[in-house]
């Protein structure tokens, strides 16, 4: 059955060939872009930050931007290799908002770039770890878009999806809130079900989109006081 299926599967391409999910025009058998919605795609080139991918307009500050500079997170670094805007805003949308899952085989190929980044390099990780939903908010969604996202980058990567981080507390949307406003919101709203497995591990917690990292850095502190190594954020995009 395993000789079967990529057989199968090659001969489905063929007779059902990929279409462009941005555009809907016909792509290159297997991709999920066309050609000229791939050159069009916000890609985060040049110099950037080095903790949080914000791309610099001119590189005489060094390589951290001001918003990171004095700051202590608690991931390693949040990697983005996509600017959350343009293409990628209207995918995001889309797949949150109007539920269009098939869009998870595009989204996972943009948040397996993170992978090629070079502040990876000789990075071994040992799980994933979705950003969680609080239970009311995922059930109005009817899905953890990180979860999905996770599972989509799993069958790639090949590395297990850790369920473990927990959110309990239903938290105020942080819109409106200064930076020290978002973390006191945050305080005690994530925990973890399980520590074994994630005891001494390098982790990737998973996102969407970084905004102002509030979340992912809380996320990270209670993996990292539970015993992980070290946490690399990744998501799709940079807000």
């Amino acid at each position: 059955m395993s000789l079967v299926r990529p057989w199968l599967k090659s001969a489905l391409e063929v007779v059902l060939p990929s279409h462009c999910v941005s555009c809907g025009t016909m792509a290159r058998r297997g991709a999920v872009f066309c050609s000229a919605c791939r050159a069009r795609l916000p890609w985060i080139a040049g110099a950037h930050c080095e903790v949080c991918s914000e791309p610099f307009s001119a590189v005489d500050e060094g390589v951290i931007c001001s918003n990171c500079r004095g700051r202590n997170f608690y991931f390693m670094a949040s990697i983005s290799r996509f600017r959350g805007n343009g293409e990628i805003r209207e995918l995001v949308h889309r797949l949150k908002y109007n539920r269009e899952l098939h869009l998870l085989r595009a989204m996972g190929w943009l948040l397996r770039q993170n992978f090629r980044d070079p502040r990876l390099a000789g990075v071994t990780f040992g799980g994933l770890i979705p950003v969680p939903l609080h239970p009311v908010r995922e059930r109005e969604r009817e899905f953890n878009q990180a979860r999905l996202l996770s599972e989509e980058v799993a069958k790639r990567v090949k590395l297990p999806v850790w369920n473990d981080l927990k959110r309990i507390r239903h938290t105020e949307t942080q819109t409106h809130f200064d930076r020290h406003e978002r973390m006191q919101n945050l305080r005690g709203a994530f925990v973890l079900s399980r520590m074994d497995r994630i005891q001494g591990q390098t982790l990737a917690l998973i996102d969407d989109v970084f905004t102002t990292g509030s979340t992912l850095n809380e996320c990270s502190r209670v993996l990292l006081e539970a015993g992980a190594r070290t946490v690399w954020a990744l998501t799709v995009a940079r807000a």
